[in-house]
């Protein structure tokens, strides 16, 4: 069985909270109980500046009571202009990869820490990641998925609320609300350095028995 460490107790003040924006407050957002309730919310979202830039709000992929939740970091072009996570060249590989482990990506719900593309793809903004993190905390807590993967940086720092680099999370299981949170390299990342195929791969793998030793926070 193995040992979940839960971070989201230790640095809570790194979790982004309560919108500062003119949109929806964060609570309000928090206490909608169905997630096409909570698409409805995103699509018309306007807490940040993305909002003048993006062709569509990508909100998510796949069944909405999955066992798996895989998190992103934001849409890219091809996910802009479609509406749907992970749809590019990065999304191919995270296909190949979820089912390498036994994941067939129908059977997954897909989302990003950022439902709109910044410009250029460039990196998230803090303001950014503050903004649309209510809706994430939502797609967890209305999934109810039984492991949570978390692909790059960027996801990873924001469902545990640390600053920590990538390298020193992969390999642990950590914990976000009491679920299990395996944290790994992104597909684009994969892309660019293909000697890390491997660890990632394991890290999936680690999902994997998770699911099998039905293990709990």
């Amino acid at each position: 069985m193995a040992q979940v460490r839960d971070l989201t107790a230790v640095d809570h003040a790194n979790v982004p909270g309560r919108a500062t924006g003119s949109a929806r407050p964060a609570d309000d957002i928090e206490s909608i109980k169905e997630l096409d309730s909570v698409r409805q919310v995103a699509e018309a979202c306007i807490r940040c500046t993305l909002h003048s830039s993006r062709r569509t709000v990508v909100f998510s992929d796949g069944p909405d009571r999955a066992r798996v939740m895989c998190v992103g970091e934001a849409p890219g072009a091809r996910e802009d202009e479609t509406g749907v996570p992970f749809v590019g060249r990065a999304g191919q590989l995270l296909d190949r990869l979820l089912l390498s482990v036994g994941l067939p990506r129908e059977e997954v719900y897909i989302c990003n820490v950022l439902k709109c593309r910044p410009p250029g793809n460039r990196n998230p903004q803090p303001d950014e990641i503050e903004q649309c993190s209510p809706f994430l905390r939502r797609q967890v807590a209305l999934v109810k998925p039984e492991v949570v993967i978390a692909f790059g940086t960027f996801a990873a720092q924001t469902l545990l609320g640390v600053r920590a680099s990538l390298g020193s999370l992969r390999g642990l299981v950590h914990a976000y609300e009491g679920v299990p949170l395996i944290a790994t390299y992104h597909p684009a990342a994969l892309l660019r350095n293909p000697h890390w195929m491997r660890p990632s791969w394991e890290d999936l793998q680690q999902a994997r028995r998770l699911l099998a030793e039905g293990v709990s926070g």
